[in-house]
């Protein structure tokens, strides 16, 4: 039995949560299904499953073991199909990690549609603001907002997010609409901070004149870290944002949001798809980039 058997049996037994149903559907004695899986175990240095006369759970290391062995069995029936005539129908896992305004916005409602063409995948999706380790966390993918870092990632350019400035009806309302840079002394900016306890640099703007970043101090009551809470933040009236246009798009149409100072925007910012630095990306992560980059192209300036 040779390493690659050894992991097929060993996600197998995960999965059914039995040695005896695995053995089953292998057609294998019992025995060697758990002979199998105590040499995998002693191989890797850890317990792998956990086990009872009831039934049989994955260990923390287990479950770590088993989703990267899955991956790792998907890329080797992939390899074993590079040359086969035909399309092959993509099997696996993906996981992905995406701006929660994307995930929210743009990405979950096409997503159904990716789905039913690609029924053999599934995709894990992180959404959160802060900047994940690709490589460390597993991630086959990661879309990025903002100027991006030197690494050893390959970065693909999807195009550039507008920036406007918003407020609520009822901010405005109750406080005026800024039309001028120095009106900004009368109202408040709900601040964004990727970690809590660092000072926001304020209002914003990009000065055509010497093509720079200017920003305009601004007192605020409010300082949040993620986008979720930035934008409710404005629908409740607590101060201005800036944002991506295509996030707000939606709240614009319906009048929940306004926006204001349309000369005093922030400069665009890149948006880009990032992979590890390897020779071959699998083919399931080919093809979920390329449509990810077709659903983001509305939405994204060149």
């Amino acid at each position: 039995m040779d390493q690659l058997d050894t992991l097929r049996i060993y996600v197998r037994v995960a999965e059914m949560a039995s040695f005896t149903q695995a053995a089953q559907s292998l057609g294998l004695p019992k025995a060697s299904i758990s002979t199998a899986v105590q040499r995998l175990e002693l191989q890797m240095g850890t317990r792998l499953l956990h086990r009872t006369t009831r039934r049989v759970q994955m260990t923390h290391d287990g479950q770590a073991f088993y989703e990267r062995s899955k991956d790792l069995l998907a890329d080797v029936e992939e390899l074993q199909g590079m040359f086969r005539l035909g399309d092959q129908a993509l099997q696996g896992r993906l996981r992905v990690d995406l701006p929660l305004g994307v995930a929210r916005s743009v990405v979950m409602p096409q997503l159904p549609a990716f789905l039913r063409a690609h029924p053999g995948l599934e995709i894990e999706f992180s959404s959160t603001d802060r900047r994940v380790d690709l490589v460390r966390e597993g991630f086959d993918c990661v879309l990025r907002v903002g100027p991006l870092a030197d690494s050893s990632l390959v970065a693909r350019p999807l195009g550039r997010y507008r920036l406007i400035n918003c407020a609520s009806p009822a901010y405005l309302a109750a406080h005026g609409t800024p039309r001028t840079l120095a009106d900004l002394a009368r109202h408040s900016l709900i601040h964004y901070v990727p970690t809590l306890g660092t000072k926001s640099q304020g209002f914003e703007y990009h000065d055509a004149s010497s093509g720079e970043a200017r920003f305009v101090t601004m007192a605020g009551a409010v300082t949040v870290n993620n986008s979720d809470a930035y934008q409710a933040a404005c629908l409740a009236g607590l101060g201005l944002i800036q944002v991506p246009a295509a996030g707000v798009r939606p709240l614009i149409e319906q009048g929940l949001l306004v926006e204001v100072l349309p000369d005093f925007r922030a400069a665009s910012m890149p948006v880009s798809l990032l992979v590890g630095n390897r020779r071959h990306i699998p083919k399931r992560v080919q093809v979920f980039m390329a449509w990810l980059g077709e659903v983001m192209a509305p939405h994204l300036e060149a």
